[in-house]
This record gives structure tokens, sequence and C-alpha cells, in this order.
């Protein structure tokens, strides 16, 4: 079950204790809406951590620490850009410059610094995805999040003084003029800071060429201010660029990437707009434009931006597919199957494909070709995703023949347990067998693994309703119309129903009336609202 919540409201220790209390295995996505970060967990362990678009220090790191030479790092670097599958300090560990205990060492402290850089955001949200994994190739280790805390809360007071006087990576310092540094204890970091703060470079720029870390070169300017040794110089913007520089376009892009993964669509969208302003040919950016809008519910404004997307990177069968979804929800059925079939041509094993398809045909009422569809998918090879199995199942059931459909749905939950939608169909299912208490078991299942999912509610409240529980099909039922005001007449025609039952008329009359509002033809609402208007 996924985990989120605001910053605001929860700070990232207090989630790291529940995700280390409760051995979570997964990922951790935080985000302070400019930025982006993950942090992984293996049975309450952290594995990895990265922050999107935050430079990669290990390089600069093994140099300013006299482990490795400039001119081997940079030679080091070219061989990765002709092998960009390859990760840097693989390539130092089999070119014998570093060693594998080495690596192992810088590659933790970059995880615990991203941390440490995560725990400074107070604005923004997360969410905890369980089961999923780090790249493959990434170099994992195992530490114990308690270690990361202590350190974590100790850095959390200490950035909160230095941030008042250092609130921007931006500003410049320079040292006093006539101070002798003679007789005075400095720690290692400020000495070697010194000799940069000479009021030109901003202290971005002194992080980068003293191979320090952020918040230990902001602790010693810190330091060197209280004790009166350097005074602010202003503060450094950059030149505006004469070119779009390669890093600036993924900087943007990968924002883009996160937030869409995220489901954070209007931030998404900002950076991929600002990929296509940077690029206009970029097709990547009109692709993703048009699925933002796409999931936005704005299917007309995505034709536009996914058509661009096809001209410029010519025909691949992601972009038919996306096409055929688009002209699917506008109701160009025939459209739909004329871009669904160039997919299927360009990519005929790809599984995502089949089962548009199948769905589509099912839509169509054509019974024996999607049943068909749908068989042959389950039986083909390659990844079955757990949307075959509700719809096969609700081929199945549409063509009446249930005892398929529990088949498909009882091999679904065998893949996938926590899946909500094969949940409720597979509750809807026994409930057309008069299986009563299986199907609410079914339904509080997909409560639990989808808390968000209005539908989920309004099953439960049902189920609840049918047996007579009424004021706990109400609590479910208000549960299901705080996600979803606009679910439909029937739930707040049963939430009438409950009040008027408890006695309490004007409550059910502002139910039906809401019930009414949605669906002005429901004649039994109607009734029920001039019956108890004529008592009053």
């Amino acid at each position: 079950m996924a985990i989120k919540g605001n910053l605001h409201e929860v700070g990232l220790p207090d989630v790291f204790q529940l995700l280390a209390m409760g051995q979570k295995t997964g990922c951790l996505a935080v985000t302070d809406r400019t930025n982006f970060g993950y942090v992984y967990f293996d049975r309450g362990r952290i594995t990895y951590a990265t922050i999107v678009n935050r430079r990669d220090r290990l390089g600069d790191l093994l140099v300013k620490n006299n482990l490795l030479r400039p001119e081997d790092l940079a030679a080091a670097v070219e061989e990765q850009a002709r092998q960009p599958q390859r990760r840097l300090g693989e390539i130092l560990v089999e070119r014998g410059l570093i060693t594998q205990e080495q690596l192992e060492h810088y590659i933790r402290l970059q995880i615990e610094e991203a941390i440490y850089h995560l725990f400074t955001w107070t604005q923004g949200t997360f969410q905890f995805e369980p089961d999923v994994r780090p790249d493959p190739h990434a170099l994992l280790v195992s530490i114990n999040p308690e270690n990361v805390l202590l350190e974590g809360a100790r850095r959390i007071d200490e950035w909160s003084l230095i941030e008042k006087k250092i609130p921007s990576f931006d500003l410049v310092f320079a040292l006093e003029v006539g101070r002798s540094l003679e007789g005075l204890e400095l720690t290692e970091e400020q000495r070697k800071i010194l000799p940069l703060l000479d009021g030109s470079r901003s202290v971005r720029e002194v992080v980068d060429e003293s191979g320090l870390l952020e918040f230990d070169v902001a602790k010693a300017i810190f330091g060197l201010l209280q004790a009166g040794l350097v005074r602010p110089a202003g503060q450094k913007a950059p030149p505006p660029p004469r070119h779009v520089p390669r890093v600036r376009l993924d900087e943007h892009r990968n924002l883009g990437v996160a937030f869409y993964k995220a489901g954070m669509l209007e931030e998404a969208q900002r950076e991929w707009r600002r990929v296509a302003e940077l690029e206009p040919r970029n097709a990547e950016a009109r692709f993703y434009l048009a699925l933002i809008a796409m999931r936005q519910g704005h299917l007309r404004a995505a034709l536009r931006p996914l058509r661009e997307a096809i001209d410029l990177q010519g025909p691949k069968a992601s972009a038919f597919h996306n096409l055929a979804l688009l002209l699917e929800g506008l109701g160009r059925l025939d459209d739909a199957e004329l871009a669904l079939e160039e997919a299927h041509r360009r990519a005929p094993d790809r599984p995502v494909v089949q089962l548009s398809r199948a769905v589509l045909l099912l839509k169509r009422g054509r019974w024996a070709e999607a049943l068909a569809a749908f068989a042959a998918l389950r039986e083909g090879p390659g990844k079955r995703p757990g949307a075959l199995y509700v719809f096969g199942a609700l081929a199945d059931a549409l063509a009446g023949r249930l005892d398929a459909a529990l088949a498909w749905g009882r091999e679904g939950l065998e893949r996938f347990p926590d899946l909500a939608p094969l949940l409720l169909v597979v509750g809807a299912l026994h409930e057309r067998k008069g299986e009563w208490e299986e199907a609410e078991a079914l339904y509080r299942r997909a409560v639990a693994a989808d808390p968000a999912r209005a539908q989920a509610h309004k099953a439960l409240g049902d189920a609840l309703y049918r047996r007579g529980l009424y004021d706990d099909a109400a609590a479910a039922y208000r549960a299901a119309t705080e996600r979803d005001p606009e679910l439909g007449d029937d739930v707040y025609f049963k939430l009438g129903n409950i009040a008027y039952k408890q006695g309490d008329r004007t409550q059910a009359v502002a139910f039906w009336r809401k019930a009414l509002e949605l669906n002005p033809e429901n004649q039994v609402v109607r009734t029920n609202l001039e019956l108890v208007e004529a008592m009053a």
C-alpha cells in the first residue's frame, strides 16, 4: 500500500522511522515542488538515494581528497561518454585507479549527503511505493536509518541557523580587509575554502571548486561569518546563455519525468513546456505534453502535441498506441482501431498494445474476438499486466460465463493481490453469485489497497447497506463522496435513505436533492422528496 503525505505536516525523519520500523521495501519519492529526490529501502534499511539534477560529485571528491588525478578522472569520464550505460565508479575500479572499498565509501557518503539534503526540505510532498527497486546498475549500500536520523537531526538544527545567514547558494562572500588569521583555530574545511572567498565566487562555485559537500561549505562560511573573518559581497546571477546548454535541457527533462511519474501533472507540464520552448523540435516534450493532457482528461487538447510528436520522431508503436487510446476516449472507435492496428504492426509482441486491442474489441461488442484476444494474451509469452485480468474477467462476465470470469480473478489476485480494480471486479462477481461475505471481504481489501479510490469505498458501502449496517455504510459513502463528489446519484440516494431512517429529515432532503442534481431523471428520488416535503 502506498504511503503519501505533506512535508509541512509530517517531517521526513518521521517517515524514515515508520519505514524502518515496518521493515518496508520500496522507493520513497520526495519533492519540494522544484526538485525531486528518491530514497530506496530494503527491509527497512536504506540502500540508495539520489536527487534529480544534483551533480554527481564522486569524481570531484576523489580528486580533492588526493585519491585520483584530474587527468585520470577526465579519461574515465571520456570513456563513460562512449559507454553511457556504465557507471563512473565501475570504470575507475576497473582501471585500478581506486579500490572497490574506496568506491563504496564515497558512494555511501554521497547517499548520506543526499538524505541529509532532503531532510532540509520542509515544503512539498512525499510518496512511498512498495517493492520499487533502484536501477539494476546502481551500487547499493545498507545503512541503518537510525544512524542517519541521529546525524540528520543534528544537521537540521545547525541548518536552521546557517540558512538565516546563507539563504541562497548564489551569495558571494569576501575576506574582511585587515583581519589577521594568525593564531586563529580554523577547521580543515575553513582553511580549504578561505582562498576561494575572494568576492567573485558564489557559494555554489566554492562548493564545486573545493570538492567539499554543500553542508560542509555552508557550515564553514557560517563559522567565518560569526568570527567576523568574511563578509557578504553581493549575489551572483548566472549570465544568460547564448545557446541552450544540453545540461539545462536535461535538468528540465529529468524533472518532467520525475513529476509525471509521481502524478504531479501541473509541475510536469511546466517542465516539459520549458523543454519545448528551449528545443522546439523536441518530440519527447510533445509526447509527454500529450500524455499529461490525456491524464488530465483534456483529450482534444492532447491530439495536437501527439500528432506533432509523431511528425517529429517518425511513426513509432508507442505513439500510435497512445493516439489510439486518445481517439477511443473521444469516442472515435473506428479511428482508434486503425491506430491500434498500426501500433500492432510495428510492435506485434508488445502486450500492452495487444491488451488495448482486446479492450477495444470488447467495447465494440465483438465478444468472440475479444475473448479470443484475451485468451491469447493469457497464454502468450512475456509479462502479463494487471489490467489483463481486470478486463479478461469483465469479458467473460459480460458473456455470462461467471465461473470463467472468477478463474480470471483468482489467477490475477495471485499475481496482483493488492490491485484495487481487480478486487472490485472479483467482488462484484461474487455478488452476482450471491456470495455476499466474500464480496465484502474483497471490497475491504480494495479500500486498504487504494484508500484514494472512491469506487472502493462505495462498493464497501453498498455491501454494508445491504446488511443493514447503516452507520458503517454511511461512513463508507461519505469517504467515497469526499474523494469524488460527483460519484453518482445512487450514493446520495442511499445516504438520504440512511439519514431518513435515523430521523434526520433535513439531512435526508439535502442528500436526495444532490442525487437529483446529478440525475434529474431519478424518479424514485423525486418521489421521496415530494413525500417528505408534503409531510413537512
